[in-house]
């Protein structure tokens, strides 16, 4: 479980890097589109301004030659100032068109920006909040392990010195039988009967001693099994508890 979560974050931070990357390249064609239509509308633009002057210029080179063929000043007077007024007015329709066109797709750009920063801000926030609520679950999770881990080896501890506690008592409570059992029987046969009184006493020691051992040893081996068994499943119902609990957040 320690090896799967990392290796599980480190795929989720891989995509969402990759997903950043590739929100940025859009943005970034998104960018050299609208600068690339601006162009085009503005050589557009510049184009149509560029055929109007032809025409402008072939009108007045017309009038300019009419000028000359007739002698009447003064109505070419009139009709130049009007056609001045005329194009100027012209001018002035195309320069503001442009100028609206333009301020359009600037607030366009300006407000679609703004829309797709306010959603990176608030997908980055999501993001940070899950992290968030990952690291504070596997910290409790943490937490829980190690104290249910000292309370157990407090339990363990204290099992072991009241193991240890009643079976010197017990040792001692049957040494003492033994003793005075034999007190009394090498009272009543002293005299007749010390040299096997000598050879039981060290066959019951001897005894005594390998019965004391084994049953030390099987009392241990026991509570070895018994303890590891409680141990296993802890740890199994710990392990299913855990992965429960990420399998839902998940």
């Amino acid at each position: 479980f320690r090896h799967l979560l990392p290796k599980l974050i480190f795929k989720a931070w891989r995509a969402c890097v990759c997903q950043q990357q590739g929100k940025w390249n859009k943005y970034s064609i998104a960018e050299s589109h609208a600068e690339k239509q601006v162009l085009l509308s503005s050589w557009q633009r510049w184009a149509l301004y560029a055929a109007v002057q032809r025409r402008q210029r072939g009108r007045q080179r017309a009038a300019l030659a009419f000028r000359e063929r007739s002698c009447l000043r003064i109505p070419w007077a009139v009709w130049r100032r009007q056609h001045q007024q005329s194009c100027t007015g012209r001018k002035m329709n195309v320069l503001a068109l442009q100028h609206w066109a333009q301020s359009l797709q600037t607030r366009a750009w300006l407000q679609w920006r703004e829309l797709y920063l306010h959603s990176q801000k608030d997908k980055q926030r999501e993001m940070r909040a899950v992290t968030h609520h990952r690291h504070w679950q596997l910290k409790r999770c943490m937490e829980a392990w190690l104290g249910y881990l000292n309370l157990q080896r407090a339990k363990q501890l204290q099992n072991e010195l009241a193991q240890e506690h009643h079976c010197s008592r017990v040792a001692r409570q049957c040494f003492s039988g033994w003793q005075l059992s034999w007190e009394c029987r090498r009272r009543l046969y002293a005299q007749r009967e010390g040299m096997e009184q000598r050879a039981a006493r060290t066959a019951s020691w001897r005894a005594f001693a390998r019965w004391k051992l084994c049953g030390v040893l099987c009392v241990e081996e026991a509570r070895q099994c018994e303890l590891a068994e409680n141990h296993y499943r802890r740890h199994l119902l710990l392990l299913q508890k855990c992965w429960s609990c990420w399998k839902s957040r998940l």
